[in-house]
């Protein structure tokens, strides 16, 4: 008999060991498949074997109904972990069929990503005040974003070594250890020299020494959670409108990043390759944003447009 708990700690192993999963979507498939679990567990199943595609499908509907329900986004992500477990396991020998294959995802809601307008990214990033080394650090952390569209953990996680000055790129290690190699702007260098020369040698001063690129007040590495906390404080120092500020996401510079750029007539796949997705469908939600804008102008420019 395989129980379910350690068919998980199996698949969860395997991901770590041999798909090189980031420890975050480790610990998300942890708490996805948990749940899972302890619901299988009040059907009375012990043995994966004995789970029917309708308990998967009834886990999905428990996911939307329960006395928290999740949102349709995270109720995906959760059968996501789930059908991956179950695929797994089919391809371990331990059950004889995949039972989640054909349960669908609760349909998502058709949500283009918020972006606000590039004179509005200038006043986010004056929301920083660099008059300390933590002020320096925080405007080269989010010029850094905005010129490279990267995720803030990608920054976060960015080593000394790993800006180049002189060819003006930086290297970035994406999802499942894959790395790329994105161009940095002169604003945003200069916003790094200056924190290099004026504020990083303070504040390595009261770490033990890492290799870190950003650095928090104690001297460590800068946490994604911190980085986040610094564009959450720049956006309510930037006297954006509230209902902007509000709508301000960690995915909000990269939004940006990538909306200016096919708003500016870049390529998508060019887009794609900066932004390191795996797919250009990933990408091309941002097209539908510049096709709004072109609509926009379209409309307000042909002569005929309205007739």
């Amino acid at each position: 008999m395989s129980t379910p708990e350690r068919v998980v700690e199996d698949y969860l192993g395997h991901l770590a060991v041999e798909r090189g999963r980031a420890q975050n979507t480790l610990r998300s498939y942890r708490l996805d498949l948990g749940r899972y679990t302890e619901y299988l567990a009040s059907l009375g199943h012990r043995d994966l074997a004995a789970v029917r595609e309708a308990d998967v499908s009834g886990f999905v509907t428990a996911l939307r109904t329960g006395e928290q329900p999740l949102a349709a986004s995270s109720t995906a992500r959760a059968l996501a972990a789930v059908r991956g477990l179950h695929r797994f396991a089919v391809q371990d020998g331990i059950v004889p069929a995949d039972v989640a294959a054909a349960v669908a995802p609760p349909s998502l809601p058709s949500r283009l990503p918020k972006a606000l307008s590039v004179d509005q990214v200038d006043q986010l990033i004056a929301g920083c005040v660099a008059d300390s080394p933590t002020g320096l650090r925080d405007r080269a952390l989010l010029e850094l974003l905005y010129s490279t569209g990267a995720r803030i953990s990608e920054i976060a996680g960015a080593d000394l070594d790993d800006l180049d000055d002189g060819a003006r790129t930086i290297l970035l290690h994406g999802k499942g250890n894959k790395q790329r190699i994105v161009p940095v702007g002169r604003p945003a260098l200069a916003a790094v020299d200056g924190y290099l020369v004026r504020a990083r040698p303070t504040l390595a001063a009261r770490g033990t020494g890492t290799p870190a690129l950003l650095l928090n007040a104690r001297g460590n590495r800068m946490s994604r959670q911190s980085a986040w906390h610094v564009l959450r404080a720049a956006a309510e120092a930037s006297g954006l409108p509230q209902d902007v500020v509000a709508a301000i996401s960690p995915h909000t510079l990269r939004h940006c990043f990538a909306t200016h750029l096919l708003s500016g007539g870049a390529d998508v796949r060019v887009v794609q390759e900066l932004l390191g997705h795996a797919s250009v469908a990933t990408t091309q939600i941002y097209t539908h944003v510049t096709v709004d804008t072109l609509r926009e102008v379209y409309a307000t420019a042909h002569p005929r447009a309205l007739g």
